[in-house]
């Protein structure tokens, strides 16, 4: 199979004159009109040495062009690299797309126009790590920064970015801290049962190489790097007048105010073509924390029925239609555990193309489980999006476990120990069970075995 990184960079349908959604008979009807056309025995005699010259050229394009759209491998192959071009003009913002499958299972990270959603833990703990870490990457990659909230002051929320680790002295002291915290129960050699001794090694998927950076949750990203960003805030408490008055049934004000200066950003920033952008290949990221609490003006925490029930969901039906027009990406934290009316969770999922829940272990039986002790929490896959298709896939990973430690937060695949102990109850072992076995292929990166977020 001929590689789609080694086939030259030339529009081998415009050589042939052919329009991409052609099939193969066209394909060869034109092919064998261009090549008696500009074949070197069919030129006149007293034409140019220079013309025969251009002749001939053209006459081994023609020929290569076949070689390549003339084979159903090799064609396929082409137009998956023709995609994979239009992709990495306009995204995704960090990674590549494994386009063959059309899914997410090589590289990671957010597609140009998409909502990531994320389900608040219970005490908020973990959230907004993951939060602070998709800003520290853009600003390390020199995107522009959107940030709302109607709890923190964003320039607050900018001073307690994790720093990032650049160089690769760095990097060994960050595995080096990895094998520090490793648990001296895992440096024993584990007795496993005979049944389990000749079955096949879990095979993690496929792994690409590493985009994004580490980041060090113990320090804070340098003041340097904040200065030299390009960032907008938008504060709810100084965006809002307690005087404002909307109609009934119609969003709330801060989620008016909030569209508004979304879309004016980007206006003038130029991410939506109307003006030149300032910065090449430059990507707007937009982080909304909290979004639905109270604190915004939302009543759907409050009661499980309410009389302005669409708001949410009328406010990410027109976010989707900016990002979906724009160089953009977004990134929400909602607590959705505190949401009353389940309708509402359901068409908030529907409207977002990513969703992932984080499951604490703080206040639950979960935190003294044994089974559980060297983890936080779990990652729960709710959705995550399909390219080019109407529906979102469900990832067959439905739980990934987390654990911060000092200045590491990590994700690793839940694996069912092979020697369970006797204290344990029964329900635990089938809780952790039934977790295990839903663990299919894999998910990203992540489920791949990585120990650090990519982002």
């Amino acid at each position: 199979m001929m590689a789609a990184e080694q086939m030259p960079k030339k529009d081998w349908y415009s050589i042939l004159g052919a329009d991409p959604s052609a099939n193969m008979s066209d394909l060869k009807e034109k092919y064998q009109k261009l090549i008696l056309m500009y074949h070197p025995d069919k030129q006149s005699t007293d034409v140019s040495a220079g013309t025969v010259e251009e002749c001939v050229q053209k006459f081994i394009e023609i020929d290569q062009a076949w070689k390549i759209l003339g084979n159903e491998e090799t064609k396929r192959e082409y137009d998956l690299q023709r995609c994979e071009d239009d992709l990495r003009n306009i995204g995704p913002v960090d990674a590549q797309v494994y386009l063959e499958e059309m899914s997410w299972n090589e590289g990671g990270g957010l597609a140009i126009g998409t909502v990531l959603l994320i389900e608040e833990d219970k005490y908020n703990i973990y959230s907004p790590l993951l939060f602070k870490c998709f800003l520290a990457e853009g600003i390390v990659n020199g995107h522009t920064l959107l940030v709302a909230s109607a709890k923190e002051d964003p320039a607050n929320i900018l001073q307690e970015l994790p720093a990032p680790l650049l160089d690769d002295n760095s990097k060994k002291e960050f595995d080096e801290d990895v094998y520090n915290h490793k648990t001296p129960e895992s440096n024993i050699k584990m007795k496993i049962a005979w049944r389990y001794q000749l079955l096949p090694k879990m095979e993690i998927g496929p792994v690409s190489s590493r985009f994004g950076h580490y980041y060090d949750a113990s320090k804070r990203i340098p003041q340097e790097l904040i200065e030299a960003s390009n960032w907008h805030g938008f504060f709810l408490p100084e965006k809002v007048s307690s005087t404002l008055k909307v109609e009934p049934c119609s969003l709330t004000p801060g989620y008016i105010k909030l569209l508004q200066f979304i879309q004016n950003i980007i206006s003038e920033e130029g991410f939506d073509g109307s003006n030149p952008q300032k910065k090449q290949r430059n990507v707007l990221r937009i982080g909304i924390q909290n979004l639905g609490s109270p604190l915004w003006g939302d009543d759907i925490c409050c009661a499980e029925n309410v009389s302005n029930s669409h708001s949410l969901t009328k406010f990410l039906y027109v976010l989707r239609g900016l990002l979906r027009t724009s160089l953009s990406a977004c990134i929400i934290t909602m607590p959705t555990h505190l949401i009353q009316n389940k309708a509402i969770i359901a068409r908030v999922t529907n409207l977002s193309d990513i969703v992932i829940g984080l499951e604490s272990f703080i206040g639950s039986e979960r935190e003294t489980n044994t089974l559980y002790k060297d983890y936080h929490g779990l990652i729960h896959i709710r959705q995550i999006p399909r390219l080019n298709n109407l529906i979102c896939d469900e990832s067959d990973v439905k739980d990934l476990a987390f654990k911060l430690k000092r200045k590491l937060f990590t994700i690793e695949r839940l694996h069912l120990p092979p020697d369970l102990s006797d204290t344990v109850s029964r329900s635990s072992k089938q809780d952790l069970a039934e977790s295990t076995k839903r663990l299919g292929p894999g998910c990203g990166m992540m489920a791949g075995g990585k120990k650090h977020l990519d982002f």
